[in-house]
């Protein structure tokens, strides 16, 4: 009983118990009639509320919102229907998916009511035929999904549970707003090889990228071969630079190979190798004679 009503049947209420008492016992009696008739009669709906009204069986209305009378005994609200939206919360527990794997996927659904009539006359329990409904979209559409696309894409999954289950409470006056999928849960087997086959590919393209990385640094080295070949002074740069590299650091000493000094320096060692091979070719090409003896052995022969 509303706050409305309960005051009038208040108010009658007491106005004939005082009548009875002070006035006449048959206005007395009348005015509890009175309150009691308000009582029955006077219905007050919220802004989110429908009151459904039927007549001798019949349908008479959908009232709300706000104060409306009714007719006692032969009038009688058989629902009361909040138009709000409303909440379900549904699963399907061990579902195989199209390629065998049981899973556990817990859903929320957002409906509302559009249509009060249908809702209270076209089916008895319009709340749990809701979450029946859900949980037999929730376990075909797991049925006829991949794992793998359950997983990742979650707002298609969504939209298709929204467009089913809609397609079935439409008839109800039922419309569902969106449909979420919380949480898929897979056996903890099935993660470990999940994640070893996560972890090969990462190696894999890990290993992918560090050819791709040796064969550009091989081509630019190719080239910096090319370059050097081309000019030796760079070279010799590139050898002071790196000696000046390693030892700027203070307190360092380092000891150099002249081997390996001579070969970070082709320009000083050229011109050394050419004045060698100037000075050994006439010492291989002209050989001095051995003075002859006599046969006596006695001085050279003249």
């Amino acid at each position: 009983m509303n706050p409305v009503t309960s005051f009038l049947v208040l108010v009658f209420a007491l106005a004939g118990i005082a009548a009875g008492v002070w006035v006449s016992l048959y206005l007395g009696v009348l005015l509890l009639a009175c309150a009691a008739v308000i009582g029955m009669s006077l219905k007050m709906a919220n802004v989110w509320q429908k009151f459904v009204v039927l007549r001798m069986g019949k349908l008479q209305g959908v009232r709300g919102p706000g104060m409306f009378a009714i007719f006692p005994v032969l009038d009688t609200v058989v629902a009361v229907i909040d138009e709000r939206i409303q909440t379900t919360a549904f699963n399907a527990e061990q579902a195989l998916t199209r390629d065998t794997v049981p899973v556990n996927v817990d859903a929320i659904i957002f409906w509302h009511v559009h249509d009060a009539e249908k809702a209270a006359l076209a089916i008895t329990n319009y709340r749990e035929a809701i979450d029946r409904v859900a949980q037999t979209s929730l376990r075909e559409m797991i049925g006829s999904s991949m794992l793998a696309a359950l997983l990742s894409d979650r707002k298609d999954a969504d939209e298709q549970l929204k467009a089913e289950i809609g397609r079935k409470t439409a008839p109800w006056g039922i419309s569902v707003s969106s449909v979420e999928i919380r949480d898929v849960a897979i056996p903890e087997a099935l993660q470990d090889a999940m994640s070893r086959q996560a972890q090969a590919e990462r190696e894999k393209q890990a290993r992918v990228i560090l050819g791709s990385a040796e064969a550009a640094i091989a081509g630019q080295f190719v080239e910096a071969a090319n370059i050097y070949a081309g000019h030796p002074e760079a070279l010799q740069l590139r050898a002071m630079n790196i000696i000046y590299e390693v030892t700027k650091e203070r307190g360092t000493a380092i000891l150099i190979p002249s081997a390996m000094v001579d070969s970070l320096n082709p320009s000083a060692t050229l011109p050394l190798a050419l004045v060698a091979a100037t000075i050994t070719a006439p010492a291989a090409g002209s050989r001095t004679a051995a003075p002859e003896t006599r046969p006596g052995g006695i001085g050279p022969r003249s």
